[in-house]
């Protein structure tokens, strides 16, 4: 099990003060982010702190394979979110390598899976750190799209440290299982592997 804590506090405040720290911390920070609903507030809170992000590179750590301007692609609201704020945004390719990450930022669904890893998916993995296509089996209804996403050996092997950010009382029963048990579900094989620091952000809502 990698070396794993709880954080106090899972408000989008106390998240945006971690991904703060890393920001200043470094000359160059490199920095992976998830899509979805959940970082929306989070990247809304980062916007207006006024942070110096130049030198900072950010990429997602999976996305849809949607044209940009598609609602649901995750690098346009990334975009949106943060292009205005001096970082470099870098856009996932099929096949690129993975670079060294200072932050890992995940989120994880009900089912367990983080990034584009899914419990059942049809995936054809690369050697090394790398992005790799995946395609949900069965699609989500609500994001019917193959995906691009880091691998396990991007996740677990890239990263200085990683957190997780988790909303509901469901996702933190999924978490928990994961930890107590030998579980096969994505999560529970990114909390074994992982070589650096997990922190898990957790609220209610």
């Amino acid at each position: 099990m990698s070396d794993l804590r709880w954080a106090p506090d899972g408000s989008a405040k106390a998240v945006a003060d971690h991904i703060e720290r890393v920001v200043t911390g470094s000359d160059a920070p490199v920095i992976a982010v998830p899509g979805g609903s959940t970082p929306v507030a989070i990247f809304a809170e980062l916007a207006e702190r006024g942070l110096d992000w130049s030198g900072a590179t950010i990429m997602l750590g999976d996305d849809r394979q949607v044209p940009r301007d598609h609602e649901a692609s995750n690098q346009a609201k990334l975009e949106r979110a943060l292009g205005d704020s001096g970082a470099r945004i870098v856009a996932l390719e099929e096949g690129m390598a993975v670079p060294d990450l200072d932050l890992l930022w995940l989120g994880m669904g009900t089912d367990g899976h983080i990034a584009s890893l899914f419990p059942q998916m049809q995936a054809e993995d690369r050697p090394g750190r790398a992005v790799i296509r995946t395609v949900p089996d069965p699609l989500p209804p609500e994001a019917p799209f193959p995906r691009l996403s880091m691998n396990f050996a991007a996740l677990t092997k890239a990263p200085r440290e990683s957190i997780i950010v988790l909303r509901g009382a469901d996702k933190k029963q999924v978490i928990e299982r994961a930890q107590e048990s030998a579980s096969d579900l994505p999560v529970a094989r990114f909390l074994r592997e992982a070589s650096g620091p997990v922190t898990i952000y957790w609220s209610a809502q």
